[in-house]
């Protein structure tokens, strides 16, 4: 029985992109990778896809020097989509996330450091619908999105993730497949935390019935 046939608002979940509903980083590393052919400055680019979460020009700022940033900024993004979105998969429970919202009759969207026309390319390759994307977003910023668009719960795989959601007053939910630990994650302010999306819907019929139950 669902939340909305009993008179509750459908939720509208938003949901993180790299490391949460997507493993972006054999993309993102080739993006990298050609990033450093192109420029000839070298990015580790194993390193770079270990930490993935902040915004692009925080971690072209490790490598470049600041004169440089954001021409490699501009220069990645153009080399992205014919490197980075093939490569790239759904994470587990990923599509049957997606699922359990429409289930509820919910909404989906996606709040993300990333363009929001990257994120599309990710998106629209894997099958992926979702009603919104909003890009290029993080931490506390991600919460104008969360507010604007009437999110319900949050989903994340970064720490910034939960700030977002305590910034926009919704439940945050942490899953642990991106760089940031179960503990980091709690400690964060996540209200649960799964090990991946797999666990997601049930969590959410759990977190639909303890709220009609209150």
């Amino acid at each position: 029985m669902t939340g909305y046939l009993l008179g509750m608002p459908a939720p509208t979940v938003g949901f993180d992109l790299d490391m949460t509903l997507v493993d972006s980083r054999p993309g993102i590393a080739a993006a990298y990778r050609a990033l450093t052919a192109r420029t000839g400055v070298p990015v580790d680019a194993e390193l770079a896809v270990s930490r993935l979460g902040p915004p692009l020009r925080t971690e072209i700022a490790h490598w470049f020097p600041p004169e440089q940033v954001d021409a490699a900024v501009r220069t990645y993004r153009e080399l992205y989509p014919a490197y980075a979105i093939t490569p790239s998969v759904p994470l587990p429970g990923a599509l049957a996330a997606i699922e359990a919202v429409r289930a509820h009759g919910g909404r989906v969207l996606v709040v993300t450091s990333k363009l929001g026309r990257l994120a599309r390319l990710h998106l629209d390759h894997l099958g992926i619908t979702v009603d919104e994307v909003a890009g290029d977003l993080f931490a506390e910023e991600k919460a104008t999105a969360l507010r604007k668009h009437g999110a319900t719960h949050y989903v994340g795989d970064h720490v910034a993730d939960m700030v977002a959601a305590k910034a926009a007053d919704v439940p945050g939910i942490g899953v642990a497949t991106g760089p940031c630990s179960v503990d980091e994650l709690r400690a964060a302010g996540a209200e649960l935390v799964l090990d991946d999306l797999t666990g997601f819907p049930a969590a959410l019929d759990g977190m639909i019935r303890l709220a009609l139950e209150q």
